[in-house]
């Protein structure tokens, strides 16, 4: 199995009580090394099957010291896609948070280089998920988030407000990629919460590992400070309801039926699934919506 994210009633409840899960393992050492790969070819331009990312915010040449950001990257690379549309992944996502199923509206690749010259790596502000979706129905998203390696609090690693997703709604922040206080908009949230000394707690796990957030809990991540990098593939999904511009990867069936999960057809086709043994991603189908042409 690419991706083991087993679901438990203990674990069910811990999600509602602290908004999140950390898990040592999601994916073993043979797919970190795969996904890392991948990364890279990404980062440099490289799309195997001929679609672009829909966002690319760093290339070759721009400032070295900044978070590297690639937004829905499974359309470009199969390797990637193979954990991003993993069944395991919307089954842990639907069951956590008592949804019929899940999709996909968005993945990340983020890439937080090493301190250089005296100059950390960048940190990412934190934030709610869902107050960017306002065009979800519920507005409620869940975000899987893998490291690809071994992080640390000193590393830059995802940080944790627990059980901030009981706080309330916010809007989205004033600055998200590397800005000066990452801590600044969560401490007036804390502040209106009367919440004044939130419990952090810090995703420290192997590469390999990782961790699953609600939707509506504050969190982010602060300078890499150490010499190695900090790389992770996140998913974010929404639950399974029809909503417009949002391609359908629901996974059908958590309640025991035959799991389904939709992919576009031009990202398919016989010998693509194959060499990334896709045979657990079909039944295949597509689902549009209106203004949203895919074929």
């Amino acid at each position: 199995m690419l991706v083991s994210l087993e679901i438990t009633r203990e674990d069910v409840a811990a999600f509602a009580r602290d908004g999140f899960l950390i898990r040592d393992r999601i994916i073993d050492k043979t797919t970190v090394d795969r996904l890392r790969d991948a990364m890279e070819r990404s980062f440099q331009g490289e799309c195997e099957t001929g679609l672009m990312p829909d966002e690319v915010n760093w290339k070759p040449g721009d400032d070295p010291h900044v978070t590297r950001q690639i937004c829905n990257v499974w359309k470009s690379n199969r390797t990637l896609a193979s954990i991003i549309l993993s069944e395991a992944i919307g089954r842990a996502t639907a069951t956590l948070n008592g949804w019929p199923g899940a999709r996909i509206a968005q993945d990340n690749l983020l890439h937080k280089p090493p301190a250089s010259g005296g100059t950390p790596g960048g940190s990412l502000g934190m934030h709610q998920d869902s107050a960017y979706a306002g065009w979800a129905a519920p507005r409620l998203m869940c975000t899987v988030w893998i490291a690809l390696d071994d992080v640390t609090r000193t590393g830059g690693t995802m940080e944790f407000a627990r059980g901030s997703h009981l706080w309330g709604a916010s809007s989205p922040i004033e600055a998200f990629h590397n800005p000066e206080d990452y801590q600044s908009d969560f401490r007036r949230a804390a502040c209106a919460a009367n919440v004044p000394y939130p419990d952090m707690v810090a995703v420290e796990v192997p590469a390999g590992g990782g961790s699953i957030h609600h939707g509506w809990l504050w969190h982010g991540s602060g300078p890499n400070a150490t010499r190695n990098p900090r790389r992770s593939v996140v998913r974010h999904s929404p639950a399974k309801r029809d909503s417009p511009a949002t391609l359908d990867m629901s996974i059908r069936g958590t309640s025991g039926s035959e799991p389904t999960l939709w992919i576009p057809r031009s990202f398919r086709s016989s010998g693509a699934m194959g060499k990334v043994a896709l045979s657990s991603l079909t039944p295949t189908r597509v689902r549009t919506s209106p203004g949203m042409p895919l074929e």
